[in-house]
């Protein structure tokens, strides 16, 4: 009798520990992470990043970004860069809840504080620390909540930006293929280009032999208003030059109306006009040029170096005549 009450009790042990085994869950998260609701990157209309220094705010304007107060232009690919993460925010393990923030770099003097608008409504706030020992999370707080969580990717370089990192530096951008005037005004000299299809003539003895072949594609010159034959491979590079055009940075606090009397002019057409200025030197040991384009509401400077390959000669962009 005392044995089969020991086997009993072994039974019940055995399948207790069997059903422990079977139902309990290893990874079951003892909390609840909160929620967030999806933000569509279309809805939002303003942003603010904000670090120990002065926040940088930005205001989307006829579909592209400002960074305020001056209105510089912001770079669309960062912008978005911002607006991805804001959008799809994940949070992905709860970290701590021991208000010990400086070890995650979100403590008020290395956190972040993203903040993001549509319209006049905050739809979400939370700051940035550093990234997990993964590189694959962020660590991150929200708005109101103590605790520190984890979330999906390593994003803090993306909101780790100062107002000159946001700026966008292109400032002049075309296709150079569609350009069909040059004209180009270097102090009282000027030169003035048209992009001309010239018929390619084919001899008696070839149109002979290729009876049947499609005829030769035109010729594409460069002729100046006097007729005579641009270079072809100076003006070519040229445009490649202006073509994307990057300023080293903008001239703050000066606005176009203060620059007059240009040393140099370029001016480009295809279905628009595109126009670039350049200026003297603002001080004798400067290694750039103050300029203002067409497509950019602010002055700025342009380096030496690309203006070596820019600020042409008129009259040597001319074909040479060849050697007899």
């Amino acid at each position: 009798m005392k044995m089969k009450k020991e086997y009993t009790i072994l039974f019940v042990i055995i399948v207790g520990l069997l059903l422990y085994l079977i139902l309990r869950n290893p990874d079951r998260v003892q909390y609840q992470l909160p929620k967030l609701p999806p933000i569509p990157g279309t809805e939002v209309s303003k942003l603010e990043i904000s670090k120990p220094e002065t926040p940088i705010i930005l205001v989307k304007k006829d579909n592209s970004w400002r960074i305020i107060p001056r209105g510089y232009p912001a770079n669309s690919a960062k912008v978005k860069d911002m607006l991805a993460i804001i959008e799809s925010l994940t949070l992905t393990a709860l970290v701590s809840e021991s208000k010990n923030y400086r070890r995650y770099d979100l403590d008020n003097e290395k956190k972040i504080t993203v903040k993001a608008w549509a319209g006049d409504t905050l739809r979400r706030e939370f700051e940035v620390g550093k990234a997990a020992s993964s590189y694959r999370h962020t660590f991150v707080r929200l708005a109101g909540d103590d605790r520190v969580y984890q979330a999906r990717e390593n994003f803090r370089a993306k909101f780790n930006l100062t107002v000159k990192d946001l700026w966008e530096r292109t400032i002049l951008s075309f296709n150079p293929t569609e350009i069909h005037e040059i004209h180009v005004t270097k102090e009282q000299k000027s030169i003035h280009f048209t992009r001309e299809q010239v018929p390619v003539e084919v001899g008696e003895a070839e149109k002979a032999d290729d009876k049947g072949s499609p005829p030769p594609k035109p010729q594409i010159l460069w002729k100046s208003v006097d007729g005579e034959e641009g270079d072809e491979s100076k003006l070519n590079a040229l445009l490649m030059a202006l073509s994307n055009l990057r300023c080293e940075k903008y001239i703050e606090n000066r606005k176009r109306d203060n620059f007059t009397n240009p040393i140099y002019t370029l001016k480009l057409k295809d279905v628009e006009e595109y126009t670039l200025s350049i200026f003297n030197k603002m001080d004798e040991d400067a290694k750039s040029y103050p300029a203002i384009s067409s497509q950019s509401d602010f002055p700025f400077l342009v380096s030496d170096r690309q203006m070596d390959k820019v600020m042409l000669d008129p009259e040597g962009m001319l074909k040479k005549p060849e050697k007899s």
